[in-house]
């Protein structure tokens, strides 16, 4: 789970926990790559808007990686227009999710992408 925003890593966390997954956080995008090369996820919830590598380029730095080509990505974002999720599609991610979420637009998301 890739956000900037603590409080956001915070709800999502319990929500994910609660529901029985192991949770990795990462504040941006650089921390999410070590991450992923250190717990190799089932799937990666990444926001779009944030400091240093954006969730585009995260997503892209992930899914150019043969190894890690087949995880699943779902962008997160306030972003809802076509033009984001198109671009989320280009850079490989499988999905897209709208802050704010509630907690069934997660576990949603986690049961169709994982």
């Amino acid at each position: 789970l890739v956000d900037d925003s603590k409080t956001i890593l915070h709800k999502a966390s319990k929500v994910l926990e609660s529901a029985g997954y192991d949770v990795v956080t990462a504040e941006d995008g650089f921390d999410a790559i070590t991450k992923v090369i250190d717990y190799n996820p089932d799937l990666i919830f990444v926001d779009i808007m944030m400091p240093r590598l954006d969730g585009y380029q995260t997503c892209s730095l992930v899914k150019n990686n043969s190894h890690y080509e087949s995880t699943p990505i779902v962008m997160v974002s306030s972003k809802d227009g076509l033009f984001d999720r198109a671009r989320g599609s280009i850079v490989g991610a499988q999905g897209h999710i709208n802050k704010p979420f509630s907690d069934t637009d997660l576990l949603g998301a986690v049961e169709k992408f994982s």
